[in-house]
């Protein structure tokens, strides 16, 4: 049996969850599972994912979808980064819930002054490309996909992976503006 948390929006063992400056996350339920052996066969070990790959591919396959819209590219930033790291691997050690816990203290740690922040969430487990899982996920996702078409133009994207094989990504946008 697996365990799978159910958060906002769930597809297979993927788990997304997003959110604005100021909104709070629902409730938690859970669920237990049991996989297909179809889908079973896809679980990797977690010292076979390379989370800066994952990263990258994030970023990528986000910028793919914003060209597509006719929407500019978001720049990566070290700063947001780091923070999406942090989150990332605090989700995966259950430090915090899944979800948007200190998501305002996250941003102002960044360091950035920003006129807006968005923050978008994932777990999943079992899955050869967790990267895709997680935006395919966030693009089928009212709230999420909002959050990808923003008015923003840097980011952050954070990987973290646990014992268990979870995989958590945490992907940060800002919009900021250069002084006048």
């Amino acid at each position: 049996m697996i365990r799978t948390k159910i958060h906002n929006f769930v597809l297979g063992t993927l788990i997304v969850s997003g959110g604005v400056v100021a909104i709070s996350a629902p409730a938690h339920t859970y669920t237990s599972q049991s996989l297909p052996k179809s889908v079973q066969s896809r679980h990797i070990a977690q010292s076979t994912i390379d989370t800066a790959s994952v990263e990258a591919s994030v970023h990528r396959q986000i910028n793919q979808y914003r060209a597509s819209l006719g929407l500019p590219a978001l720049t990566r930033n070290e700063s947001i980064d780091s923070q999406a790291r942090i989150h990332s691997q605090k989700m995966a050690d259950a430090q915090v819930p899944f979800g948007h816990s200190g998501f305002n203290q996250l941003v102002q740690a960044i360091g950035i002054s920003y006129r807006g922040a968005a923050e978008n969430v994932a777990t999943n487990r079992g899955y050869s490309d967790p990267a895709t899982q997680a935006v395919q996920g966030w693009l089928t996702s009212s709230g999420h996909l909002n959050n990808i078409k923003g008015n923003y133009n840097l980011t952050g994207i954070g990987v973290a992976v646990n014992s268990k094989g979870e995989v958590y990504i945490t992907q940060i946008s800002l919009f900021w503006h250069f002084p006048e």
